[in-house]
């Protein structure tokens, strides 16, 4: 734990401190403020503020200006224009015009904002002269006295250029002045904004800014109700026409007076000042403008963000880390956008928001370096480990070859040359070499095999004399998958010219090796000729090979995870001990043990082993299931062998000895029927230890003992050795077929098979009968078909005809006795020539057997009929 703790500990200083270090470093510029103004112009943008009802706009326009003439304009006018909207119900009026200089005609507009009662002015702060003091430019006396309430008309511009709002109060020292927007707000009473209180008095030559706010825009020039300058000086009185509406009077043609650049409009076509005051008027009676958060939350927020951060950041998975930094972004954004449209308040997020988007790549910078580090020990233990991996065929000296492939297959004869000289050979000469065109693809003639290999520059010849049989076939395709060509290069040229860094090349052979030996087992596990099951410590199935799966009938996926012994109790229950005893005491006690086991029909034979693995605490039980049920058909084979010689070979000897000593008894009185008896009781022990000596050679047959042999000719054999038993009994035998039929096979066993089919008919057959025999080529297949018109067989005694020891009831009831072995031997003589026999029968109408064997590789029957 406490190991633990300090991981953590380090992981998270090494996420603080970057961060920290990103955020001293961000606030030394002005990025944080261009993002933040961003991240509000867009907002803005998006929902624009609704305009107040009662607001409007008198514009000096264009269209003023050339009816009017040059300004200024006589004070005359604007007292007009002042009476005018006076009559058309005007609540307030505010000036964005300065008044500076006496003029004639002041008295007159004096008199008419005095008789308005509701006129706000303009005042400006500036500089008379280069290097002079800031001084308050106001309206001229009898103005400002005339006035219901004066205002300022500065507005800010941020770093950017564009304007986003004011400040609410902007004077000289102690004396503070309203902006117009705010003037007008309080003559009807709306909220006092206060400014702030200062304990110690301020210079007079001070410029005092204070509560700055952000002015919601409602959109573009013109989103304000707006009528020309000269249209409401010339148009007769519009009582109800501004009726309880402010309306703010202010220059709007291009190049005269202000022009501001805002968020709507950006600096390519500006908005006017007069528009700006009336959007701000706007947005103090709806109570929509926005103030700014204090400078401290600058610090604090994006400060949590980093604690959060590096708390979180740690514990979390790589895909997490990704949410939780898009979650606070997106946190942080709906915070922007709730306090902006509900609290009105603009909170300068930018710092904090960089905090979870550049703590992604640093986090993930620093995870990818501990992974690399990590790499690097891993690399380094794999490269000291054990590699296990089979050597290239094509890495060996073709004489290492030769010696090789001599005693794998067993070749009667070879060659070896190395530049055209022999080194070594038996059997074969340079003559019997064919043309070998392309180096390390084989070339195969009759029996002979040849390759040419090119090594360090050296040309090597070698051939195979193979042996006969059918086994040569499948020796040639082993020899064309061994790949001896030239030996494969190494990679190490195209890695560098692909420029991969050695790191990444000793992880590609790391895995390559890894892979390898994964292979290598999964393989080894899967040609095991066992069933593999691994259980861990608790008896759970964690992997099982083919084997087990084809076995049990279970598909593998659902294998794992089950309970070894809740497994074979459900495919072989036992009662004592109990499948969970064996593999509790195994787990427990650690034992080996060797337990019979019944599947679905078959014998097979489980041990059970613990083990331990080294570099863990983690143990568990392997079984190793073999299938014996071939041993066990043995055993009982061997069974029912003795008890066949116990019986059936025993009881005529014992017939015989019985009547011999009979003989001895009465020696001159010997009669003919005697020694007819003796002769069939003989012949009859003969005829079985014949045929159970043709089954056991018929057992011992593998394919080595096979040659290439005509089928037609092993039937025309058999026929004539039945043909004098079939004449006995007036049967004839019939011979369908004149074309030869190559194979490869033992022609001695296949007449035998073929005789005792025959035998079997002509014995089941009645007097006068024919037996037919076919002998055809269906597909890559010899094919014989023997019918006779017999008396059947059962079909209850079909699935059991060719089980050994078991005679017909038809065979017992006609008192032809035999051993039950004839069609048992026919059955093993097909089946060792990878051949297929079946029967069909009808009481009474009789048999057809079929014999179907392979036909010869086409190599030999090319041979045959060259073109």
């Amino acid at each position: 734990m406490k190991r633990d703790f300090l991981l953590f500990q380090h992981l998270s200083w090494t996420l603080v401190l970057p961060l920290v270090a990103v955020l001293l470093l961000l606030n030394q510029t002005s990025a944080p403020q261009r993002l933040d103004a961003w991240i509000y112009d867009t907002l803005i943008t998006a929902w624009p503020a609704s305009v107040a009802d009662d607001v409007a706009v008198v514009g000096i326009d264009e269209q003023s200006l050339g009816y009017l003439g040059r300004w200024p304009w006589p004070r005359s006018i604007h007292a007009e224009l002042t009476r005018k909207l006076d009559q058309a119900g005007a609540r307030t009026i505010v000036f964005d015009v300065l008044f500076p200089e006496s003029a004639e005609g002041d008295r007159e507009l004096a008199d008419a904002i005095r008789a308005h009662g509701q006129v706000v002015l303009a005042l400006h702060l500036s500089t008379p002269a280069p290097g002079a003091l800031i001084s308050e430019v106001l309206p001229v006396s009898p103005l400002a006295e005339a006035a219901a309430r004066l205002g300022h008309a500065h507005v800010e511009l941020d770093a950017d250029g564009l304007a986003r709002g004011l400040y609410l109060y902007n004077g000289l020292g102690d004396r503070l002045w309203p902006s117009l927007g705010l003037a007008a707000h309080q003559l009807h009473g709306g909220r006092k904004r206060a400014a702030a209180a200062d304990e110690n008095s301020t210079p007079a030559f001070i410029n005092v800014r204070q509560n700055f706010v952000a002015v919601p825009l409602a959109g573009q020039a013109e989103t304000i109700p707006t009528w020309s300058f000269v249209d409401i000086l010339t148009s007769p009185p519009s009582p109800g026409l501004f009726a309880g509406k402010t309306v703010f009077v202010g220059a709007l043609a291009p190049g005269f007076g202000d022009i501001l650049p805002t968020p709507f409009s950006g600096h390519g076509s500006p908005l006017s000042g007069v528009e700006f005051h009336a959007n701000s008027y706007s947005a103090l009676t709806t109570g929509l403008v926005i103030e700014r958060a204090s400078g401290a939350i600058e610090w604090w927020l994006p400060s949590v963000m980093i604690v959060i951060l590096a708390l979180v950041l740690p514990r979390l998975r790589p895909r997490r880390t990704l949410i939780l930094c898009v979650a606070m972004a997106v946190a942080l954004a709906l915070l922007v956008i709730v306090a902006l449209f509900l609290g009105r308040v603009h909170l300068p997020v930018a710092s904090a928001l960089l905090m979870p988007v550049l703590a992604f790549p640093l986090w993930s910078a620093h995870r990818l370096s501990m992974t690399n580090q990590f790499l690097n020990r891993q690399l380094d233990e794999l490269g000291k480990g054990r590699q296990l991996s089979l050597a290239e065929p094509s890495q060996r000296h073709p004489r290492q070859l030769l010696e090789h492939l001599k005693s794998l297959l067993q070749a009667r004869g070879w060659w070896l040359s190395e530049d055209d000289e022999a080194l070594t050979s038996s059997w074969l000469t340079a003559s019997d070499r064919p043309d070998l065109p392309i180096p390390g693809d084989w070339v195969h003639v009759e029996n002979q095999s040849w390759i040419r290999l090119t090594r360090n520059d050296h040309e090597y010849c070698l051939g195979l004399q193979l042996p006969q049989g059918m086994t040569r076939e499948a020796s040639r395709r082993y020899l064309q998958r061994l790949g001896l060509g030239d030996p494969p290069q190494s990679s190490d040229r195209r890695l560098i010219r692909e420029n991969i860094s050695a790191r990444i090349e000793r992880v590609r052979q790391a895995t390559r090796r890894l892979h390898s030996m994964q292979a290598f087992i999964e393989r080894s596990f899967e040609r095991m000729p066992d069933g593999i099951i691994v259980a861990d410590a608790l008896g759970i199935i964690q992997f099982t090979n083919g084997h087990v799966e084809e076995w049990f009938g279970e598909p593998r996926p659902s294998l794992n995870g089950m309970s070894l012994a809740s497994l074979l109790q459900g495919h072989d229950p036992q009662e004592v001990p109990s499948w969970y005893e064996t593999v509790a005491e195994t787990l427990t006690l650690q034992l080996s043990q060797a337990v019979d086991l019944q599947i679905r029909g078959k014998d097979f034979l489980i041990h059970f082993a613990s083990f331990d693995l080294p570099t863990s605490r983690q143990s568990g039980v392997i079984a190793n299931i073999s299938d014996i049920s071939e041993l066990r058909a043995q055993q009982r084979q061997h069974r029912e062998a003795i008890d066949f010689i116990s019986h059936d070979v025993r009881s005529p000897l014992v017939s015989q000895l019985a009547l011999i000593e009979q003989l001895k008894r009465s020696p001159g009185e010997i009669l003919p029927e005697q020694l007819d008896q003796l002769g069939r009781l003989a012949r009859r022990s003969y005829q079985l230890a014949e045929e159970f000596v043709q089954l056991a050679r018929a057992e011992q047959l593998t394919e080595t003992r096979f040659y290439e042999c005509e089928f037609l000719a092993i039937v025309e054999n058999a026929r004539d050795s039945v043909s004098e038993q079939a004449v006995e009994k007036g049967i004839h035998i019939q011979l369908e077929g004149n074309d030869d039929i190559w194979l490869n096979g033992n022609a001695e066993l296949l007449e035998r098979a073929v005789i005792n089919l025959l035998t079997n008919a002509v014995q089941y057959s009645q007097a006068g009968s024919t037996i037919t025999m076919q002998v055809f080529e269906a597909g890559h297949q010899a094919c014989l078909t023997v019918s006779d018109e017999g008396s059947g067989i059962a079909a209850d005694e079909l699935p059991f005809l060719f089980d050994r020891y078991r005679r017909q009831k038809s065979s017992e009831l006609s008192r032809q006795h035999g051993a039950g072995l004839g069609l048992s031997f026919v059955d093993v003589v097909v089946k060792k020539h990878r051949g297929e026999i079946s029967v069909e029968s009808t009481e009474t109408v009789g048999s057809a057997f079929t014999l179907k064997l392979p036909l010869a590789n086409p190599s030999f029957e090319e041979r045959q009929d060259p073109v």
